[in-house]
């Protein structure tokens, strides 16, 4: 566990693990991705962002990117109580706060389940 000096001045939330950790964290998140509900033919990419993960596919059903290129889907962000969950509103080009202070996997299986087609739309 990282000491209280080792927090980012004003953050309020504690530093992003690194090395095995935010290996192991990533590898948990893409491995959870496999059991979603929508475009699970599709392989999702999780890249290590700034304070928590960021969630990418290729856009198969041409609602995004008529050429199918790769879209950004969701943002799982520490926070100083657990994590949050964001999704992408591609139409304004920005984030969009979906669900706070939650666990990973808690966080994750919302984005799995996704019945509203709001992440993997």
């Amino acid at each position: 566990m990282n000491a209280p000096s080792e927090r980012a001045a004003g953050s309020g939330a504690p530093p992003a693990p690194r090395g095995a950790v935010l290996d192991f964290e990533r590898a948990r998140l893409a491995r959870s991705l496999r059991s979603r509900s929508r475009y699970r033919y599709v392989r999702a990419r999780v890249s290590a962002v700034a304070g928590g993960y960021e969630v990418s596919a290729p856009c198969c059903s041409r609602n995004v990117d008529p050429d199918g290129g790769v879209i950004r889907i969701a943002r799982l962000l520490r926070t100083a109580d657990g994590w949050q969950l964001e999704r992408r509103d591609h139409a304004r080009e920005s984030w969009v706060l979906y669900a706070l202070d939650g666990s990973l996997d808690e966080l994750a299986a919302m984005l799995n389940s996704d019945p509203e087609r709001i992440f993997w739309p």
